[in-house]
């Protein structure tokens, strides 16, 4: 399954970007989607997870109330509106689609991965 992200780029601090993930055919039914960054000399962490029908969101707390994941219900396109934005949300943004409906926050629950894309953050 390709997974394909779109809508990194640059922003100044305070400022907002959204990231969008798409799949370029049809997985299966109940995939839970979620997001992660990975920094340069840091591992990859969880970011947001959004569970198959939308209904239940998981944050990780460095994000929560700034950012808003999303998703077509019952389709495998999802969205991560990010606002406020810092310089220490600079990463490449990772989106993942996993078998499984549940808004998961470990990235070893995931089975499909997309390249990535870069969003760097001004002070």
């Amino acid at each position: 399954v390709q997974v394909l992200e779109s809508g990194g780029g640059f922003a100044q601090s305070g400022n907002s970007l959204i990231l969008s993930c798409t799949t370029a055919r049809r997985t299966s039914s109940n995939n839970g989607m979620g997001w992660f960054r990975q920094a340069p000399g840091r591992e990859r962490e969880f970011v947001a997870a959004v569970s198959w029908t939308g209904g239940i969101t998981n944050y990780s707390p460095s994000v929560k109330y700034r950012f808003t994941i999303s998703r077509d219900r019952g389709s495998a396109t999802a969205y991560l509106q990010m606002n406020l934005l810092k310089p220490e949300d600079t990463a490449v943004y990772y989106c993942a689609i996993r078998r499984s409906a549940v808004a998961g926050n470990t990235p070893s629950t995931y089975q499909y991965w997309g390249q990535g894309t870069l969003v760097t953050v001004s002070s």
